[in-house]
């Protein structure tokens, strides 16, 4: 057990290794102090991370004193409702269960034409701008946005006011009150849109909308945790999984000649790029025992590091490389236990059809600056923040 108090959230990465998880991530069992200056837990280890994500003596509920608050905004949010993210069950499990049957498999397969369909006029507009063109801004963004919009019944023709919003909710390094102002700015926006869609029918806010249940802003907080979560994460793996793909150009070529593969591919690149980059946060609510001899008290915060869990060579030897032909289906990059993530076979779907579809309609994609040049976001989800490409 180590004890620093110089590691920012999301740590450091070296110039030219974007792929790898920060060297501050490496340390086992680490004690840092957060950016409102309460000590927290940090926590690497593969066995560790599992553990932390299901073992019920670790809250994932935000209002809990101790829990580690990764954005600066998130204090306030403790005295209103949260997503069912950061409850615990039962109510956790009762909230999540009035979305899960929108995102099972089954429905998923369903609408897989529709995210082809999706794919397809993304990438027919970016040809036709030209190139070179930004993937992030004319494909990797559009995509997910529109796939979510369409579940969730919330207006396409607004998605460049709910991006900039959630990517400023989103930024570490953003003041206080300009990711609180984004967060109410969602909030409004998601509040009134429900309120017209009372007694309405179509997408998942107006059905949440009509359960007697439910107050407008329990549905608000429901639609901007699905919101948030269906385009900032699938867009920024997908722009990140094509820059891994461009950077090692055998992998991507197997993947041309052998397209098969595409599905063990995404989890493999979900495992090597991990973007959940601040961790996930946990409180204890009884002293616990890590595999380690750490001993974990209770109501101390802890934040377990996907990204490190999903690099433990005695899972995944040569974990450090990615290799499409990896069995990597093993990998927490959505988490685990029972807040494992809702969205994943939505967001595997995307990747499938998204990379595929890329990899296929244009063999010669490349970057249009040099690779150290690709800007990067400081947000609690990684990725490129532009990505200039050519063809």
């Amino acid at each position: 057990m180590s004890i620093v108090d110089d590691i920012s959230l999301p740590a450091h990465r070296p110039p030219g290794c974007p792929f790898d998880p920060p060297p501050a991530y490496r340390r086992a069992a680490t004690r840092l102090t957060l950016w409102n200056g309460n000590p927290c837990w940090l926590l690497t280890d593969y066995q560790d991370v599992r553990t932390v994500l299901s073992d019920r003596r670790f809250s994932a509920d935000v209002r809990n004193p101790g829990f580690p608050l990764l954005i600066r905004n998130q204090p306030v949010a403790r005295d209103e409702t949260p997503s069912f993210l950061r409850l615990d069950d039962p109510e956790h499990a009762r909230l999540r269960r009035m979305v899960t049957t929108d995102f099972l498999i089954k429905r998923v397969e369903a609408m897989r034409p529709e995210i082809q369909r999706i794919v397809d006029q993304a990438l027919d507009t970016m040809v036709e701008h030209g190139s070179p063109a930004d993937l992030v801004a004319e494909f990797a963004l559009p995509v997910p946005s529109l796939v979510i919009c369409d579940l969730l019944g919330v207006p396409y023709e607004d998605h460049e006011f709910f991006q900039l919003q959630s990517s400023r909710m989103l930024d570490t390094t953003a003041p206080a009150e300009s990711a609180r102002g984004a967060f109410d700015a969602l909030i409004a926006y998601l509040t009134e849109l429900i309120s017209s869609k009372r007694g309405r029918s179509e997408g998942v806010l107006a059905k949440l909308a009509a359960r007697a249940d439910l107050t407008v802003r329990d549905v608000a907080g429901t639609g901007l945790l699905l919101l948030l979560a269906g385009h900032e994460t699938t867009a920024n793996m997908t722009s990140l999984s094509t820059l891994a793909l461009l950077q090692f150009p055998a992998q991507a070529e197997k993947l041309r000649k052998q397209p098969e593969l595409i599905n063990g591919a995404v989890e493999e690149l979900l495992r090597y790029l991990t973007i959940v980059d601040s961790g996930l946060p946990r409180v204890a609510m009884e002293d616990v025992e890590l595999s380690d001899g750490t001993l974990v008290r209770a109501g101390e915060g802890v934040l377990v590091m996907l990204s490190t869990a999903n690099r433990d060579e005695g899972l995944f030897p040569g974990g450090e490389q990615l290799d499409v032909t990896r069995d990597a289906r093993r990998h927490l990059a959505f988490g685990f236990g029972v807040h494992q993530c809702l969205g994943q076979p939505l967001a595997r779907a995307e990747l499938q059809i998204a990379l595929s579809t890329l990899l296929r309609r244009l063999p010669t994609l490349r970057l249009a600056v040099p690779f150290e040049e690709v800007p990067f976001r400081a947000s609690v989800i990684y990725g490129p923040r532009e990505l200039p490409v050519a063809w």
